[in-house]
């Protein structure tokens, strides 16, 4: 003997088009914001920036929360490497969320002209880690006085 089937009338939920858009953004500021740090195994990029003058280059990496003892600067040839270590802080609470990150990082940079690799000079001042390489004196602009 075949039982009757019993249905329910339920109200059909509304569709929130903001709150799914919500849900999306939220999920997406947990992706990573370039490629770098997507096919990064170990560790992350920092973000920098390169700017040439006349006589060097000079790059600015954020590297907030690092000792300076952390970070170490190579370079060979027009090969600049910068290497560190941002580590974790003991914490006393529950961590509830976290969007910095910790770990070894590493920034490479193969600048576009000859350098002078012997003159290349370091500075960490308020996050920020400034390395200046000069050019080497062939790349160098030089002035033409026109008579």
């Amino acid at each position: 003997m075949a039982l009757p089937l019993r249905t329910e009338r339920t109200e059909p939920t509304r569709w929130e088009p903001l709150t799914e858009v919500r849900n999306v953004l939220s999920q997406l500021s947990r992706f990573p914001d370039t490629w770098e740090e997507l096919v990064a195994r170990d560790g992350f990029t920092p973000r920098a920036d390169v700017e040439e003058t006349d006589d060097a280059y000079v790059i600015e990496v954020e590297v907030p929360g690092v000792n300076k003892k952390d970070i170490d600067v190579s370079a060979a040839g027009r090969r600049l490497t910068i290497t560190g270590e941002r580590k974790e802080r003991e914490r006393v609470g529950i961590l509830r969320r976290r969007t910095r990150r910790v770990g070894r990082f590493e920034y490479d940079i193969q600048l576009p002209g000859d350098v002078d690799d012997k003159g290349v000079g370091a500075e960490l001042a308020d996050g920020v880690l400034t390395v200046r390489v000069p050019k080497a004196t062939t790349e160098r602009a030089r002035r033409i006085e026109i008579r």
